[in-house]
């Protein structure tokens, strides 16, 4: 396959996508079903994939684990995609066009129905980062829509603050939808307050909306409530609240793009890490598990990982992860984590 960086050669997809699918009619044994990801009982399975253009990476980490994806997708009746934008103005901070591309051509021979792309990013309305990253361009060649969470209906949700009492919180009725499967789609980077923003997190935070109109800066008009996922002025609840709200939602699928990552001070004003990676799995907690290992992180330290996995909501024994595709451990590269690191480890 002859690809620039960045970009995809569509007959290669297409030859792919004829190959994948032959595959799948194939899984008669268990040979071929553990080849394809297909995991036993208490094992998950997850894709690594490395090279030069970020929407093949993610492709071919979506092939990988297409059994696992055709199974919930059977289960539900609309596919929604959350990119991760933090920023509507910086592209560092925010999920790549090519990889948004990279997951609509995978999807296009399993989906029928237009394929929403949805968002509320912390600084600006979506249709402003939709437009400022060239995602538009995307619908010459897809069935997909690009919709703001915050002009969309809500739940009240409740969280915790620095006191634990409860406080009401308004979260995206259509993210909060069963019949809708859920594809994370984040950017691998460092944070302020809980080491790494990977699958979950930027599903959950996402998902909690702002008024129409708000934005960052002084003068801003309107509420936003994502800072209440914080639980306090210095994020005493917050890896409770990513727990608590992870029973009510999480990824179906987590697609973690690493082809550029953001180390130091992220999310917003960390600086770029050329790792070349994709990362994809229906098991979210092993996804962000693994993610926080390539990145040099131990998730123990890691708060609400820590929370899901003694609470059995995902695989985190990598001995019990079937990982197809490249090496975990070849791909390791430590970033360099947030200046306030050691404060955001008090919480243990």
């Amino acid at each position: 396959m002859h690809c620039t960086r960045g970009q995809i050669d569509r007959r290669a997809f297409l030859r792919r996508m004829g190959y994948g699918i032959a595959g799948t009619m194939l899984l008669g044994t268990p040979a071929k079903a553990a080849e394809a990801g297909v995991g036993v009982e208490g094992r998950s399975a997850l894709a690594l994939t490395h090279g030069d253009s970020r929407a093949d990476n993610v492709y071919q980490a979506l092939k990988r684990i297409e059994p696992q994806i055709r199974e919930g997708l059977a289960r539900k009746k609309r596919v929604i995609i959350k990119p991760n934008m933090v920023m509507v103005d910086r592209q560092l901070t925010a999920t790549h066009a090519d990889c948004i591309e990279g997951i609509l051509e995978f999807l296009r021979p399993l989906v029928k129905e237009d394929v929403l792309v949805a968002e509320s990013p912390a600084n600006g309305p979506a249709a402003e980062g939709y437009a400022n990253y060239n995602y538009l361009r995307l619908q010459k060649e897809y069935r997909v829509q690009f919709v703001g969470l915050d002009d969309q209906p809500f739940e009240i949700l409740h969280m915790v603050n620095e006191r634990h009492h409860p406080r009401p919180v308004r979260v995206s009725k259509l993210l909060l939808d069963p019949d809708a499967y859920l594809i994370s789609s984040a950017v691998m980077k460092t944070h302020d307050r809980v080491v790494v923003t990977l699958g979950l997190k930027n599903l959950v935070v996402g998902a909690i909306i702002k008024d129409v109109g708000y934005r960052w800066g002084a003068g801003s008009k309107g509420v936003n409530d994502k800072p209440l996922v914080h639980g306090g002025p210095q994020n005493q609840g917050i890896h409770f609240n990513l727990f608590d709200l992870s029973k009510r939602i999480h990824p179906d699928l987590t697609i973690l793009d690493g082809f550029e990552g953001m180390e130091h001070n992220g999310p917003n004003d960390g600086t770029p890490v050329d790792h070349r990676i994709a990362l994809a799995s229906t098991d979210w907690l092993a996804a962000d598990r693994v993610g926080a290992h390539l990145m040099g992180f131990d998730f123990n330290k890691i708060g609400y990982m820590k929370f899901c996995a003694d609470a059995g909501m995902g695989q985190t024994d990598l001995s019990r992860l079937d990982v197809l595709g490249e090496p975990v451990d070849a791909y390791v590269r430590p970033y360099q984590p947030h200046d306030s690191i050691e404060q955001q480890y008090q919480w243990m």
